[in-house]
């Protein structure tokens, strides 16, 4: 290597051991300098710190054993089954281990080798373990291993192995072999300073950022691994919300706000004419949104609420506010057909105050549309709704004071962007009907203020949900044909488009057609996302018309428009979909006076424990909790609109306090030095820089 390259920030294909071609496999695993070497950290350890000496096993124990390959071969039972049989030998005595129906381990496992195993010893013409699962430690040949190197037959040492994750050509035994070659080298290269102030680290109970890579990738004992992840969690969780905080700082000091004080004379009417009373959580997010639009600074807030938890009130309510302190609001929705159902609910709701939204679409042409074109621009449409038709060129509005935007995750960052730049210090306030829980939502939305609408009115009726097997579906279809009959309508979900063997799962397309020939004397329309959109939004409107009786579709109407007269949902192989999906689902029914029923199916002989979590409560967020502990982070987490990366060290249903802790510090710093200008911070800067590189830009748009 030349000398004064740096290690870390070189290629890692100088490092011993690497070479170009390994360097081209390490790059797979997004490997390509040593410092990504350093933080590519174990997936899983072999606690060889505790194992168990062979001459002392007996039948019943559950062993972890370390040895020698000192013979092996493919056996065949009675029954045809073919067995790896494999014998090891540590520095105590022998024993035989059986992978019955495994007989490729014949060409993986080779004479010599050394293995970690753990399983139950039985009685089988003498003792037998039976692997659950097993690593290999080392080869004879390799000479760089210290696995190989553990007094012969190679007792371990008392060490914990490391196992990374790995790809083709490249096993993470020789990945473990790299990073013990050239560990000491990186982490002489890191700066000696932490990044992070000791106080912070005894206040958290973390350990330097040094200590913190050693002993994740060469831990004495298992007891060092999780305080080490921790530290790493921090980090990752702290840069992210620096991230949030200096987007939301920059957008408060560069932007111009409007601060909506003013008389109550359009809010103060709207809440008298109201049929019914607020409920707690709504007056909560009304008190948070009224405070920020009345601050100069720009509002950037998420309004989060459950399907039916009364957020279009509180976002009717923000929209009058800007109305009445001279200003226009336009609420976008991502369909023109919920364009049309925010439309419909705001002029229900309005017409006791004599107001009435302008509704522009794509659809609005002609006449109609200069007209509301001209009222916008003239500022006599004080408030409005539509698609991304209210960010195209040719619409102009005298004041826009606030930016209601549903659903955002339907949205792209650009088209929020447009919006917002549209009315230059506009107020955004952004409406989300998927309750997610509170850490994710930090992670997601770190930059936005959030108000979480968490209580349902009083007097709405909980959909019934039953999760059923295969043979309760006969029955399930009957009651739906009942249901029909009575003048009502349906939905049935399926999880593909296209039937599958592979995945033993029924098809929407095929499903369409047999429930057609089932119920004859109804009209069943089918609805899918290889549909062009003009054929979603002409299906859509049969069924809102009641055209179509029974809707078959997949989780296209997972976010979808009001239909009161639907009463029945029935969900094919449920146990394919996630708990916060099935929810989803599930609020297309329940929206009118009618009681209303989900129905889950599900293969096998017992229901999945997320099935039976789903049929126990109607309430989104508990939900949320579950599918975060259930599923993990890495499906909910994956919206690249959001411009946020996975995680790889924090897990977000243990680390909620680490969250909590980075979010406020991270907000301390900038509000104290917004550009990280200051000595102490421009490390913080650089270390921001290096991780996020053009996506700060992004997190300015909210």
């Amino acid at each position: 290597m030349k000398r004064g390259r740096s290690l870390l920030t070189g290629s890692v294909q100088y490092l011993k051991g690497v070479g170009p071609r390994r360097a081209e496999r390490l790059e797979r695993l997004e490997i390509r300098t040593g410092r990504e070497l350093l933080y590519h950290v174990p997936h899983r350890y072999e606690d060889a710190t505790t194992v168990d000496p062979i001459a002392g096993l007996k039948p019943g124990d559950d062993a972890t054993v370390i040895g020698r390959v000192v013979s092996k071969g493919v056996l065949q039972t009675r029954s045809r089954l073919r067995v790896f049989h494999a014998v090891i030998r540590d520095e105590t005595g022998m024993i035989e281990c059986a992978w019955p129906g495994r007989p490729w381990l014949e060409r993986t496992i080779r004479k010599g080798d050394l293995l970690l195993v753990s399983g139950p010893v039985r009685f089988y013409h003498g003792r037998q373990l039976q692997p659950r699962e097993h690593t290999m430690l080392a080869r004879p040949d390799d000479s760089t291993d210290q696995g190989a190197a553990d007094g012969g037959n190679g007792a371990g040492g008392g060490r914990v192995f490391p196992v990374y994750p790995a790809t083709e050509g490249l096993t993470h035994r020789q990945i473990r072999t790299i990073v013990d070659a050239n560990l000491e080298a990186l982490l002489a290269e890191l700066d000696e300073a932490d990044p992070f102030p000791a106080a912070w680290l005894r206040e958290l109970a973390l350990p330097p950022l040094r200590t913190a890579l050693s002993s994740l990738h060469q831990p004495r004992v298992m007891a060092e691994v999780e305080p080490a992840r921790r530290r790493l969690a921090f980090e990752e969780l702290f840069y992210l919300q620096l991230l949030h905080a200096r987007a939301r700082a920059k957008l408060r000091l560069e932007t111009q706000g409007i601060s909506f004080r003013a008389a109550p004379e359009l809010t103060e009417p709207f809440l008298k004419a109201l049929p019914f009373k607020l409920t707690g959580a709504q007056k909560r997010c009304w008190a948070e949104i009224r405070e920020d639009m009345e601050k100069s600074t720009p509002m950037n807030r998420l309004l989060q609420g459950d399907v039916g938890s009364g957020k279009t009130v509180v976002a009717a309510l923000a929209m009058l506010k800007a109305a009445e302190a001279g200003f226009q609001a336009a609420l976008m929705a991502p369909t023109e057909l919920l364009a049309e159902q925010h439309h419909r609910s705001l002029c229900e709701l309005l017409d006791p105050i004599a107001m009435e939204p302008q509704l522009l679409t794509g659809s609005i042409v002609g006449k109609k549309r200069a007209e509301v074109l001209s009222s916008l621009a003239a500022g006599s449409g004080r408030l409005a709704v539509g698609t991304h038709a209210l960010i195209q060129e040719a619409v102009e509005f005298q004041s826009l004071g606030l930016a209601v935007i549903d659903e955002q995750h339907r949205f792209g960052v650009e088209q929020r962007r447009l919006m917002r730049e549209g009315g230059g210090g506009v107020d955004a306030l952004v409406m989300s009907a998927t309750p997610i829980p509170r850490s994710l939502a930090l992670a997601l939305y770190g930059d936005l203020d959030i108000s979480v609408i968490d209580e349902l009115p009083p007097g709405r009726r909980p959909i019934i949900t039953g999760v059923r097997g295969e043979s309760k579906r006969e029955a399930a279809f009957e009651f739906l044909r009942e249901q029909l009959s009575e003048g009502r309508q349906g939905y049935v979900v399926y999880p593909l488009i296209d039937e599958s063997e592979v995945l033993e799962a029924r098809g929407a397309t095929a499903m369409r057609d047999e429930l057609a020939r089932r119920y004859p004397e109804f009209q069943v329309g089918l609805l899918h996302g290889r549909l062009a959109a003009s054929e979603k939004e002409s299906i859509m409107r049969g069924f809102l018309s009641g055209q179509i009786h029974l809707l078959v579709a997949t989780t296209v109407i997972e976010v979808g428009i009001d239909v009161p007269n639907a009463s029945v949902m029935l969900i094919e192989d449920a146990d394919r979909f996630g708990l916060a999906q099935l929810h989803q689902l599930r609020g297309r029914v329940g929206r009118g006076a009618d009681q209303s029923y989900c129905v889950a199916f599900y293969r096998g002989d017992s229901p999945p424990e997320r099935l039976q979590v789903f049929s126990s409560t109607t309430d989104g967020f508990v939900l949320a909790e579950e599918d975060l502990r259930l599923r993990g982070q890495g499906d909910m987490f994956g919206r690249e609109q959001h411009g946020v990366p996975a995680l790889r060290f924090a897990e977000l249903d243990r680390d909620r306090q680490l969250l909590e802790d980075a979010r406020r510090r991270a907000r301390e710093i900038v509000a104290e030095d917004p550009d990280l200008a200051r000595p102490r911070n421009r490390r913080l800067g650089r270390e921001l820089t290096e991780l996020y590189g053009g996506r700060e830009e992004l997190y300015r748009v909210g």
